[in-house]
């Protein structure tokens, strides 16, 4: 695979950002993106309105750990969440919603694949374990929304980035890295299996 120069994303992630990306590349997010975890998710894909325009924006895998510091919200951890919670979710919501960019962490199917090719819309997967590093990259907080109703970690928060570290896992026709990895180790595994090497789990 030959290996992609970074490219930065800035919002609003327009068709021409995203479909210019491939699978592999490595990305530097800046702009605004939204929040959003497991009620979230549930609320949009149960036709909840929205207090907030997603189209052309980001859906971040995330519940920020944020305080109140001098009358305003500081992020002090930021890591991704597992994404495949939400895999069943998406395809309605990046549809109805315009989204084009989703950002978290994990392996997410063909489900997903499928609605990144029909949506136009890219997963980026980003570092897990580095949650007050990507803090930093958090310049902003601009609003939130649904705190009192799901609670600060499930809610809906504006947050403003800068040159946010991902990698394209799935992109815009559908090619899935992380699937394409887990297979390509399925096979090497096969073949040691059927060579009668000894494998260590």
């Amino acid at each position: 695979m030959a290996i992609l120069s970074p490219r930065r994303l800035i919002y609003p992630f327009t068709v021409e950002q995203v479909y210019s990306l491939r699978t592999g590349q490595f990305v530097l997010v800046s702009g605004l993106v939204f929040t959003g975890r497991d009620r979230l998710h549930k609320y949009l894909y149960e036709g909840g309105a929205c207090p907030v325009n997603l189209r052309e924006g980001a859906i971040y895998h995330c519940g920020p750990v944020v305080i109140r510091e001098d009358n305003s919200w500081k992020v002090r951890a930021a890591g991704p969440t597992t994404s495949t919670r939400e895999e069943a979710y998406l395809p309605r919501i990046m549809q109805e919603h315009g989204v084009r960019v989703v950002i978290g962490k994990g392996s997410m199917g063909r489900v997903m694949a499928k609605a990144c090719h029909s949506a136009g819309c890219v997963y980026l997967h980003a570092v897990g374990g580095a949650a007050q590093v990507l803090a930093d990259r958090v310049v902003a907080v601009k609003a939130v929304h649904f705190g009192e109703q799901f609670g600060l970690t499930e809610a809906l928060w504006e947050l403003e980035i800068k040159d946010f570290p991902a990698v394209v896992a799935i992109d815009c026709r559908g090619r899935n890295l992380l699937q394409r990895v887990m297979n390509s180790s399925a096979r090497a595994r096969d073949k040691l299996l059927e060579s009668g090497e000894k494998v260590v789990s």
